[in-house]
């Protein structure tokens, strides 16, 4: 309990000083004037998909509607200040649901200090983009549902992954890992009533406005879906490193990212797709195929989610904030250390040097982004690695009476 709440505390005390320091001078590239847009629009009784375009799933909307509570309509620097606050607390929570996860992994002291030192800092070592992202949110709620199923509270974890899902769509990878957790500890049934949970609660979120905008909603996962090739995805960065090199022709253009568009992109971005599925798939029968031990079931899970993010075709900077409180849980040392790298990495490239990589294509911002992907597939390996290493036997945790 110490422990989570000095993490908790060390979090808002690096909240704070991204204002500060160096950040100050590294200018801020913010997401919050969308977000504001679609909480006007709600506040103002406007239905979203039906009355106006939305690109995120249904349950983004909440974080983004929450600081017209304490703002006022149509002030933007109201509602920045108002949206930092709320992510602000989103933060400490995903801090203490990480410390939840963590305490039924029963690690030794310095194992733990570690890892919450690690989600604690985490401001720090990405940066300023956490300030207007509402991503603290969704890695809250992921870890969240991961520190349930630790807890065997199977129904709990089932509801909350849902709204995870329903919320920003990749937590959709943990549930293979999730079915095959619940069905090796307490069987078939068990298993699929937990998946007809997750389910379910999607259906909750997603149904309504897909019966009253059916368009809509399709145009929001037609957005996500057909994304093409962003300049800062592994397939970018290679085509980046091969146009510096080789003179290749490549051009950026804008949708809701910088893209690259030219020889080789569109073939890059079908590879990053099938990349991205063939990880997936590989990470999903390598957990099944093992025993469901705790330690298993975070690795594999920062497993999954790392491999959806090293090897799509797009990869925003503020990706890397899903991560955070998942390979703090692993027990090896080496990947959180790849992570701090890839987090580094990033904040050296965004915000302050990203126009200089979408706009020039200034090869050494381009070098650092290249480095960060290739971090972040190493990682990727290692997680699935690691867990092989490990006793098959762990204590029993002791809940609602009965032991897993």
């Amino acid at each position: 309990m110490a422990l989570a709440a000095a993490s908790a505390a060390l979090f808002l005390g690096s909240w704070t000083l991204l204002h500060q320091l160096w950040y100050r001078s590294a200018g801020e590239i913010v997401d919050t004037p969308g977000y504001e847009t679609y909480g006007d629009a709600i506040a103002a009784g406007q239905v979203p998909y039906r009355d106006f375009t939305v690109e995120y799933p249904p349950g983004a909307l909440l974080p983004m509607l929450a600081p017209e509570l304490t703002a006022s309509r149509g002030n933007f620097g109201e509602y920045g200040h108002s949206f930092e606050k709320w992510m602000a607390g989103a933060g400490v929570l995903m801090t203490l649901l990480a410390a939840l996860a963590l305490a039924a992994l029963r690690p030794p002291p310095l194992r733990a200090v570690v890892a919450m030192l690690l989600v604690g800092a985490s401001p720090l070592l990405l940066g300023n983009l956490m300030l207007s992202r509402f991503d603290l949110w969704v890695a809250a709620l992921t870890v969240g549902a991961l520190a349930a199923l630790l807890w065997e509270r199977d129904t709990t974890s089932a509801i909350v992954l849902g709204a995870a899902i329903a919320t920003k769509l990749f937590p959709a990878v943990l549930v293979p890992i999730g079915l095959a957790w619940v069905w090796r500890r307490r069987g078939r049934r068990a298993a699929l009533v937990w998946t007809a949970v997750v389910a379910a609660v999607c259906a909750v979120v997603f149904l309504p406005f897909a019966v009253l905008s059916p368009g809509g909603v399709g145009h929001s996962f037609g957005v996500q879906l057909g994304r093409p090739l962003q300049l800062e995805s592994l397939g970018g960065a290679i085509l980046i490193a091969l146009h510096n090199d080789a003179g290749t022709t490549l051009h950026v253009f804008t949708t809701v990212s910088q893209n690259l568009s030219g020889p080789g992109a569109h073939a890059a971005a079908v590879l990053s797709t099938v990349a991205q599925v063939a990880a997936l798939l590989a990470v999903w029968l390598l957990y099944a195929r093992g025993p469901a031990t705790r330690e298993r079931l975070v690795a594999y899970a920062a497993a999954a989610v790392v491999a959806f993010v090293a090897f799509g075709k797009v990869l925003s900077p503020q990706y890397l904030v899903w991560l955070i409180p998942l390979v703090a849980l692993v027990r090896s040392r080496l990947p959180q250390v790849l992570l701090v790298a890839a987090l580094v990495l990033t904040q050296i490239e965004f915000p302050a040097r990203y126009w200089q990589l979408a706009n020039d294509l200034k090869p050494s911002i381009a070098a650092v982004v290249l480095a960060r992907d290739l971090v972040l597939v190493a990682l990727a390996v290692l997680l699935v690695v690691e867990p092989g290493r490990e006793r098959v036997e762990e204590p029993a945790l002791f809940v609602g009476g009965q032991s897993p």
